[in-house]
């Protein structure tokens, strides 16, 4: 008995082990990539040479700017040479030439700065060099924000292993993984005056915060919902920086935040008799079903209608179609999100359901606006909403046979 026990415990060790080294080498990489990072952009420019003056030409098609802009970013190009010129918009009103006068320069370590004026001073220099290099290093950056979260993903299933399956586990460290390696590859650009890396953050932490609290409601655990505050935290953000999807934001906002709450304590309510852990869920009658389509059609028209008269100004998209199509779509995914926060507040299989709906027309968003990071939580997403629905449908089997048996 001695030596089973002993071969039962030495894999757990030799597991604890591998996930402890893996996390150490995470947290280093992420340490080492943000700090050089940082030194590279903070690094102080003394010399500087002015190369040649040339012609740059206007990109048009990066500008849908209106008086509701305080500040206008015009970009002019010649070849793979850029510079980026910050207007107040009634300046940005009178720009008639497609054309501007650039001055390179180079600084001693290579690196080439623009400027639409020839006499510059130490100031302009220093914040040249800082953006060249953070778009330069955006990808050594993202790596070092990813491997912080990845090292947090597996922190979470180490000390709470006992709360999780393999199957869980390997789900959510793999979703973590992916988003990592697509954070790398496919950076975010700056937009509305933040940062790309700024952005990729937030998308990062968006993808880890939903994936738990998903992984949290198909085990009927009511911990989803203090998780669920942060993703709400985090979405709200998300919609304030890039200036979009703002019926998402006032759902999140005035419906998503106070049900969470209210959820918690419901589900506290109704704690399954054998196993406190487990919250005791049901599914939805017939007719129920068809009120809430039809909710849900009624709310996607007349809000649809009404986000897509405002003049919100944003530089995340440049197609006016294309920003009243995602309006729409917006309107639908939060009337979805509606109905499946009062499903999960009622404890409803049919929630999954709505899932599998918010997902698709998420992932539509997500691709139309080049979200490809994002697209990694819909995965996740529509893997776990599968999982969640068998898990859920199984439990509801499992508790009607057991009342047929007492009834009888």
């Amino acid at each position: 008995m001695i030596k089973i026990f002993k071969t039962n415990i030495e894999p757990r060790k030799r597991l604890r082990m591998i996930e402890m080294i893996i996390s150490i080498i995470l947290c280093v990489s992420s340490i080492l990539s943000v700090g050089y990072g940082l030194l590279e952009i903070n690094a102080h420019v003394d010399n500087t040479q002015f190369i040649q003056s040339l012609q740059m030409t206007r990109d048009m098609e990066l500008e849908d700017y209106s008086e509701d802009n305080t500040i206008c970013d015009v970009t002019y190009t010649n070849g793979d040479k850029q510079l980026v010129v910050s207007y107040s918009y009634e300046d940005y009103e009178k720009l008639e030439d497609q054309t501007i006068t650039a001055y390179e320069y180079e600084t001693e370590n290579g690196t080439k700065l623009y400027f639409d004026h020839q006499n510059i001073n130490n100031q302009d220099i220093q914040t040249a060099y800082q953006q060249v290099k953070a778009n330069e290093l955006t990808q050594v950056f993202n790596f070092g924000i990813a491997s912080f979260i990845l090292m947090i993903s597996i922190l979470i299933m180490m000390l709470f292993a006992k709360l999780f399956t393999t199957y869980e586990k390997i789900w959510f460290v793999s979703i973590m993984v992916l988003a990592t390696i697509i954070s790398v590859i496919f950076p975010e650009e700056s937009a509305n005056g933040v940062n790309g890396i700024i952005i990729m953050l937030l998308y990062l932490l968006d993808t880890f915060l939903n994936i738990l609290c998903e992984l949290l409601i198909s085990k009927q655990s009511r911990y989803n919902f203090l998780v669920s505050v942060f993703v709400e935290i985090v979405e709200i953000v998300m919609c304030i920086v890039l200036m979009y999807r703002f019926a998402t934001m006032a759902t999140t906002l005035f419906f998503w935040l106070p049900i969470d709450i209210i959820s918690y304590i419901n589900w506290s309510k109704h704690k399954d008799d054998e196993e406190s852990e487990l919250t005791v869920v049901r599914k939805l009658k017939g007719y129920q079903e068809v009120l809430v389509i039809i909710g849900i059609v009624v709310w996607t028209i007349v809000v649809g209608y009404f986000i897509s008269g405002l003049d919100i100004a944003t530089d995340f998209y440049n197609n006016e179609i294309l920003e009243t199509a995602i309006i729409y779509i917006d309107a639908c995914a939060s009337a979805v999100g509606i109905a499946n926060g009062l499903f999960i507040f009622f404890r409803l299989r049919e929630q999954w359901i709505a899932w599998y709906i918010c997902a698709f027309l998420e992932a539509l968003i997500n691709i139309i606006s080049g979200q490809y990071v994002l697209l990694v939580l819909k995965l996740g997403y529509f893997t776990n909403t599968t999982y969640g629905y068998i898990k859920w449908s199984q439990y509801i089997q499992a508790h009607s046979k057991e009342k047929q048996a007492q009834i009888s």
